[in-house]
């Protein structure tokens, strides 16, 4: 694509170096916010992000070739010691210039498919994967961008971030188009609405799940991590639909400044899309949507909520209701969230709970589960380290009230002390339930112990990690499965 038709979906710029004007017309090959990947003939756009400025690496980008640069100021040094073959464009705001040029190089491919975003704490990844798998099950071709992984039709990728960085996302999607896919579920995380990671896209919709305490290490306060959310809302269009939990207080809030059409799913009975759990049991449930009973293979009035914004958003992509719901009779749980594995009526669950609201959600579905077994919980859980440390104490209040026993142990505690971690766990443990908590910081060896513990009618609960393959301890990533772990101990009963 030549540069002058890339930089016609700018709405304003300046070249900074005269004598460019006639080089408008050279071919641009690439494009890229890191300036490793710059080469000949890309363009590197210089965004600053949060703990980096990519301001301070246009020299390396240019070293590697870059042929030009965009950037919202002139480098040290002045335009004099740029090279003369190099074209030096200045935007107000690369972030955004950045969305738009990634939009305008692969072809505005969130246009040739019907793009829904999910946002909120918990149900990202739920909800996304069954948009996906009941898209792809009604015989249209998809993609998927998840916290799991990304999915491109049928081809499969691992992922690394919950929302990918501005170019791989419309690179992604540029690929479903050529797959064939007439439609794309991702989520859309905090983080990334703030950074504005979502630049340059084009949403057919928005669906907000909840809001609670998370990412306050990044965010700082509630009302920043609403704010961002809420920005994903505020910037879709008029021909999207914003759909919202009309349960959570923050619901109403996701849509007070949208152009988008306004739907809500409630559980309660007061939105435009409403359900109710009629049996609620470990590997399944019988749920009323709209007035018409449904037998599925999901658990937990969590994940009837997740049901119900998938129905919800099927419905307003303009499926038809007897369709949707035959489909979400069929939708299995995603990866590492409410897995179940059993052995001699001990019931092992592997989610991907990290905060105090999820952890509480999944406890109490298995105290449902438990009441008509007779049997307790027993539950394993950390807190990661360079995270925030405020949800410690309140993650750790969750696991022991529920729970028989609760074993603290760790999760990806990277540069912090493990034994730190599970300290300010205790914190939230009040001495009437030191009694039921025990300590064993190797991950492996908490697992073998909880499952020990257990009796038949228990359920086991591990809890944090989840799809994750991983564990990081220090800047080492070793593989670590909690799935693989619970099998091989429940092997050895």
């Amino acid at each position: 694509m030549t540069l002058s038709d890339l930089l016609s979906s700018l709405p304003s710029y300046k070249t900074a170096q005269a004598g460019c004007a006639g080089a408008a017309d050279v071919d641009i090959t690439d494009i890229t916010a890191d300036s490793r990947h710059a080469s000949p003939g890309s363009m590197f756009v210089a965004t600053r992000g949060v703990s980096v400025d990519g301001h301070q690496f246009i020299a390396k980008a240019i070293e590697n070739g870059a042929t030009c640069v965009v950037a919202e100021r002139i480098p040290e040094g002045g335009i004099e010691m740029l090279p003369s073959h190099l074209i030096y464009i200045i935007v107000e705001n690369s972030v955004e210039a950045l969305g738009a040029l990634a939009d305008k190089y692969f072809g505005s491919p969130s246009r040739k498919l019907t793009l829904v975003g999910v946002t909120g704490t918990n149900g990202k990844t739920t909800i996304a994967t069954l948009l996906y798998e009941m898209h792809m099950a009604a015989g249209i071709p998809s993609g998927l961008i998840s916290t799991v992984e990304n999915r491109i039709a049928a081809e499969r990728e691992a992922a690394t971030h919950t929302t990918p960085d501005v170019v791989t996302i419309h690179r992604l999607l540029r690929r479903m188009v050529d797959a064939g896919c007439r439609f794309a579920a991702m989520e859309v995380s905090s983080h990334a609405a703030h950074q504005r990671r979502i630049a340059g896209l084009h949403f057919a919709g928005g669906i907000f799940t909840n809001l609670t305490r998370d990412h306050l290490d990044y965010h700082k306060t509630l009302q920043n991590y609403l704010l961002a959310k809420q920005s994903f809302f505020d910037s879709l269009g008029s021909d999207a639909f914003a759909l919202t939990n009309a349960d959570e207080s923050h619901g109403a809030i996701m849509l007070q400044n949208t152009r988008a059409q306004k739907a809500s799913y409630s559980l309660r009975g007061t939105g435009t899309f409403n359900g109710r759990i009629i049996e609620d049991r470990l590997g399944g449930m019988l749920i009323e949507i709209d007035r018409t009973e449904v037998e599925t293979r999901l658990t937990g009035r969590f994940n009837a909520s997740n049901m119900l914004a998938v129905y919800g958003a099927m419905r307003l992509l303009g499926h038809d209701k007897d369709t949707v719901l035959r489909l979400l009779s069929l939708a299995e749980p995603p990866a590492g969230r409410m897995q179940t594995m059993t052995k001699g009526g001990i019931a092992v669950v592997v989610d991907y709970a990290h905060t105090p609201d999820a952890l509480a959600n999944v406890l109490g579905t298995l105290a449902e589960a438990v009441r008509h077994t007779s049997g307790s919980i027993i539950t394993v859980v950390g807190a990661g380290g360079d995270r925030d440390r405020g949800k410690r104490p309140l993650m750790a209040a969750e696991a022991v009230k529920a729970s028989r026993m609760a074993v603290f142990t760790s999760d990806n505690p990277r540069h912090e002390e493990p034994a730190a971690i599970i300290d300010d766990m205790l914190e939230g443990v009040g001495d009437e339930f030191r009694h039921k908590v025990e300590v064993c910081v190797d991950r492996r060896e908490a697992i073998r112990r909880a499952i020990s513990l257990a009796r038949p009618g228990d359920a086991v609960l591990i809890a944090g990690k989840g799809h994750e393959d991983y564990q990081i301890i220090g800047d080492v990533k070793s593989h670590f499965d909690d799935r693989e772990e619970v099998a091989a101990a429940l092997a050895s009963l």
